[in-house]
């Protein structure tokens, strides 16, 4: 049966903000639109998937995947239940790779101009996104700086399919590589290498709570001890597939900075830095190559 907007927010038990985005996504419009037509009555089929949708989210299921987007970056990003929900502290990672390849990019020369092998080509900044998900960072990066090249790597193929329908809706261009971690990447070399691995701890309280119960948990934690597993993957390689004066940037956990600095240090960084999340939490750790 039908039923109105006011009905509908005032009959599920949460966030009247999450309601009305969940009823702004089935109608095709506007928070706003919602916000300012209590009145409006859907019909039974809309009713019906409304319902369904507020149940769902009562349940604990995040509000991307009910709606199948999150927006980073200033941009609309498709998402599924095999990436990760895109979050504001991963911004940190664009704005530090911004920082780096501002001083590398040749404005008027096109992307992927023939190169076979990224970032190889003399003055082409290439740049390597590993465990991508659904893309935001290397596609963000690519449209950020049209003339860098750059190649996104993800072991899981239900992902690289989630990147490659955003890269194709944004008109990114991202070459994709279905690789666990390096492992697909040999003798290839960038400029930058940047990641947001899984770095939660296997034991940590936090992955049974909130939207984590419902992410992939392999992009969550590396189900070790300490949830440095992946890291040190990615930094123990990172040199291999760096050219000179290359930069590695990868997000980590709330208390792995100092970790994260001696695994640079070890691997022959320098230049090394900590950026916090706005919280002041250290977020992005990063480190050159010489």
């Amino acid at each position: 049966m039908s039923a109105s907007i006011g009905d509908l927010l005032s009959r599920h038990a949460i966030q009247k903000r999450e309601a009305q985005m969940l009823l702004a996504h089935v109608l095709g419009v506007s928070r706003a639109s919602i916000i300012a037509h209590a009145e409006r009555q859907l019909d039974a089929a809309q009713a019906q998937t409304a319902n369904h949708l507020l149940a769902r989210r009562a349940d604990g299921e995040p509000i991307a995947y009910l709606i199948g987007s999150r927006e980073f970056y200033g941009r609309d990003f498709k998402v599924s239940p095999a990436t990760l929900i895109p979050r504001p502290e991963t911004e940190i990672i664009v704005e530090q790779a911004v920082a780096r390849l501002s001083g590398r990019i040749l404005p008027e020369t096109p992307a992927n101009s023939g190169s076979t092998n990224p970032g190889a080509a003399e003055g082409f900044p290439g740049v390597l996104d590993l465990g991508t998900g659904s893309g935001v960072i290397a596609i963000t990066l690519a449209l950020e700086f049209p003339t860098a090249v750059v190649v996104a790597a993800d072991f899981s193929g239900d992902a690289l399919s989630v990147a490659a329908d955003n890269a194709q809706h944004l008109n990114a261009a991202v070459e994709f590589v279905e690789s666990d971690w390096y492992q697909h990447l040999a003798g290839r070399k960038f400029d930058l290498i940047v990641s947001n691995p899984p770095y939660i701890a296997g034991n940590d309280v936090h992955l049974s709570n909130g939207d984590l119960r419902f992410e992939p948990v392999t992009a969550l934690t590396d189900r070790s001890a300490d949830g440095l597993a992946s890291i040190r993957e990615i930094v123990d390689g990172a040199r291999a597939h760096l050219r000179p004066n290359g930069w590695l940037l990868f997000e980590h956990g709330y208390d792995q900075r100092d970790a994260c600095r001696e695994l640079l240090l070890k691997a022959g960084f320098n230049s090394l830095t900590s950026t916090c999340d706005l919280a002041g939490i250290p977020r992005v750790a990063s480190g050159q190559i010489r």
